[in-house]
Order: C-alpha cells, then structure tokens, then sequence
C-alpha cells in the first residue's frame, strides 16, 4: 500500500477527539464574510447544506447531527445500526434521503447505505467495501463514490437502489472525492496521477477524461455550487501526504469558466473540514469546519 492510500484509510477510519471545532459558513457576496454558526467542545466533521437551505447535516462520533443553519442546538439523526458513519454522507437532490458511508459491518470497512432525511433503517447499496460516497447525480437515481477493488482505488457509480458498480477510472495513484456537476454531465474528483493531488473531472459514462487544476497545491474535493458557476476546493500544501487533519490550510474558489482561482479562508483543519457537498440552494454561501491548533502538549 502507498503512503498516500495508508495516509487516506488513517485519516478516514478514526475519529478525533482532541480540539474545539467551529462550524462555519462563507458568504461570497460583497468582499466575502465568514459566520461561525456553532461552537462544539468535540470533535465534528463535513457540513452537508440541506436544499431547502435551513439545515446542516454533520457527523461526530460515528453519528450524523441535524442543526439550523441559524445556529443553536444539535439534533441526533436515527441512522439505526449504522453507528460508526464516517465523513463521507450526503443529501439526496430532493431532499428526502440520506446517503451514509459506515464502517459498523464486522470487518470494520466502510460500506454506503441510505436511509429516509428524517431518519430510519438504513439500506445497503454497496456489499464491496470499502466505498466512500461523494455525488448523487441531478437526477437521483445515481451515486459516485470512491472505492478500493484489488488493492486500486478508483471513482465508481452504482444505482441508488444498488445493482452492479461501474468503474469510471483507473491508475496507479488515488482518485476520490467525485461529484456531479448540477446539469450531470460530468464528475468533478481529485487524482493524483500526474504525482501531485489535482482536479479532474469525467463524463459520467467514463470518457472524456480531462485535468482541471494544475498548481503547487495538493488540491481536494471539489464541490460545484447549485448554479454550476463556482467550484471550492480544499488545498494543503505540497509536502502534505493525503488529506490529514491539523495542518493550515486553505479554501479555494475557482470560477470555473474562466479556470481562475482565488484564496477564500486560511484555517486550520484538513480532513473533516469539507469532504462533501456543502453549498447553500443560493449558490453563495457554503459551509465548513475549522478547528483549533493543538498546543504543544
């Protein structure tokens, strides 16, 4: 195994509980603005906007919570048996589902079920393990996810009621974090085949492979606004191994017409500060987690 897969299944599989986490949101309008919505004495990760834009879904401790964009108290999410979630969760386009990545099966890899918004049983979509989910395409009825099969891991689609996985890429590196753009014609996600983590995106059906950034930047999860205009990405600097927590980092907005590219926030924080889709329905607002620096004890 590289050092970047080991990298990738540590920073995935355990949970931290060491520092203050502060749940955040950035606006885009005006000179741009970031608004603390909550402050939690424990360890959360990945924002998810819901689309009627008054909620934010995150996961803590092997659980996913429900919290008015608004701010104030936290509410559990009943995913049933499903009690070690990781980051990697989501929204259905319409609202009435949730996808979850959980690693309660006996052998402890992760495996996506889905379940109803409101909570419920969760249903297994992918026997093969491990699968982290990242996009539902526009439509509905498609899930894209990162997946290690015979020791390569690639970016794969599957139907949301389960059925035969499809692999859409293949390399010796790691591909991971892909995402539907809002009209469905392509699958943003990060590859580092070319040595250093960069974008990418795909048609759905696997052609049309093309490089989107290309910088001094190992650059993750690409997420596009609702309105298909901007693209934030999460950026570490280029000595940085995978996607770990407690490093300074930065988020990133690229226009995507134009391909510029512009700092938003310095902060730190690295996994389980934006691994999933986490725009507002508005298209100007998204949200985040940063979290406090560890002293030096």
């Amino acid at each position: 195994m590289t050092a970047v897969l080991a990298a990738l299944l540590l920073s995935r599989n355990n949970t931290m509980n060491l520092q203050r986490s502060y749940l955040e949101t950035f606006d885009l309008r005006g000179k741009g603005s970031r608004t603390v919505v909550q402050t939690f004495d424990r360890h959360i990760e990945a924002p998810n906007w819901t689309p009627d834009g008054k909620w934010l879904i995150y996961n803590s401790e092997g659980r996913l919570y429900k919290i008015s964009a608004k701010g104030g108290d936290s509410t559990p999410i009943d995913t049933g048996f499903a009690i070690r979630c990781n980051n990697d969760h989501g929204i259905s386009p319409d609202g009435t589902s949730l996808v979850i990545s959980d690693q309660t099966h006996e052998d402890g890899s992760s495996r996506i079920y889905t379940l109803p918004v409101q909570g419920g049983r969760p249903k297994l979509i992918t026997p093969n393990a491990p699968s982290f989910w990242h996009g539902w395409s526009p439509d509905g009825k498609t899930l894209a996810y990162c997946a290690q099969r015979n020791l390569r891991f690639g970016i794969f689609t599957i139907p949301v009621n389960g059925g035969e996985e499809t692999r859409l890429t293949t390399s010796d590196g790691l591909d991971d974090g892909p995402e539907y753009s809002p009209d469905g014609k392509h699958i943003y996600f990060n590859s580092d085949r070319t040595g250093r983590m960069q974008i990418w995106r795909i048609r759905p059906d696997g052609t049309d492979l093309t490089q989107i950034t290309n910088d001094e930047y190992g650059n993750w999860f690409p997420h596009i606004s609702p309105d298909g205009k901007w693209m934030v990405i999460l950026s570490y600097d280029k000595s940085v191994i995978g996607h770990p927590p407690n490093q300074e980092v930065q988020l990133r907005l690229m226009e995507i017409k134009k391909g510029e590219i512009r700092p938003l926030v310095n902060l730190f924080g690295g996994q389980g500060t934006i691994n999933v889709p986490s725009w507002a329905p508005d298209s100007n607002r998204f949200a985040f987690v940063s979290y406090d620096r560890l002293s030096a004890d």
